[in-house]
């Protein structure tokens, strides 16, 4: 991911790299931790580079839950983060689990 973004224009030791980093690790770990099965991962950046689409596909039907901020519990944050992160987070059903979309804006790279 850091290569697609570079490609793209976001050097990966900037905020909008790091913070896409960030979305895809929580995305694909909630799938590695909370579905059996195959999985799935795409990222498409728009061809202005001004957004970044991640999907994340796993074989639970089970919808995310975003918990009400607890300082005291350890974990359960990542959506938290996520939801701040992003500008359009959308979990969409499929006949073997669910698919989420995530879209993160990202400033237009300098010519």
């Amino acid at each position: 991911m850091r290569v697609l973004l570079a490609d793209a224009g976001h050097h990966p030791d900037q905020r909008p790299s790091q913070d896409a980093q960030l979305v895809v690790s929580e995305l694909v770990t909630n799938a590695l931790r909370h579905a059996p099965g195959p999985g799935g991962l795409a990222l498409e950046v728009t061809p202005d580079a001004a957004l970044l689409r991640i999907t994340v596909r796993d074989s639970s039907p089970s919808r995310p839950e975003l918990r009400a901020y607890d300082v005291r519990r350890v974990g359960g944050h990542g959506l938290q983060l996520v939801t701040r992160l992003c500008d359009q987070l959308q979990t969409i059903g499929l006949e073997t689990g669910k698919q989420i979309v995530a879209c993160l804006r990202l400033p237009r790279p300098a010519a």
